[in-house]
């Protein structure tokens, strides 16, 4: 699972440094903190569906979860993204997909919060849960 992506030619570039392993590991990465991805905007969510209903749970730091978890999703994209660009590597088109909707999909909640803030621990629920279910997709389409 954790090689998904079909294996670049190695190739050396800036005085013998070998590219090749240095993408075999960003892929490798990639693939693994994918979980973190799903896992990190899984719990946000189930966090802030929670605080809708139980008020303890409402706490500064949900929002730094939900935030930390928010912007690991632009961090994995940037490593698919050097993947692609660095290794020479053609994932299926939809994991390509469903990294920028993810992306989208963070700048749509953060833009509602005005208009949502009486629900808000909705928003965030549902948004962190949402995004959880396009990494799972994400990762079923690219282990094709």
């Amino acid at each position: 699972m954790l090689n998904e992506y079909p294996i670049a030619e190695p190739t050396r570039h800036d005085g013998g440094v070998n590219s090749f392993v240095f993408g075999t590991a960003l892929r490798d990465i990639h693939a693994a903190s994918a979980w973190v991805f799903i896992l990190s905007n899984a719990l946000a969510g189930l966090w802030a569906l929670g605080a809708h209903w139980i008020e303890g749970l409402r706490t500064r730091a949900l929002w730094w979860f939900t935030g930390f978890a928010q912007v690991f999703i632009f961090v994995q994209v940037a490593m698919g993204v050097g993947l692609v660009a660095g290794q020479d590597i053609d994932p299926p088109q939809f994991h390509l997909f469903y990294g920028f909707v993810a992306i989208i999909v963070v700048g749509i909640i953060y833009s509602y919060r005005p208009q949502m803030q009486h629900v808000r621990f909705l928003l965030y629920g549902g948004g962190g849960l949402f995004l959880a279910g396009l990494g799972i997709r994400a990762m079923l389409v690219g282990a094709i």
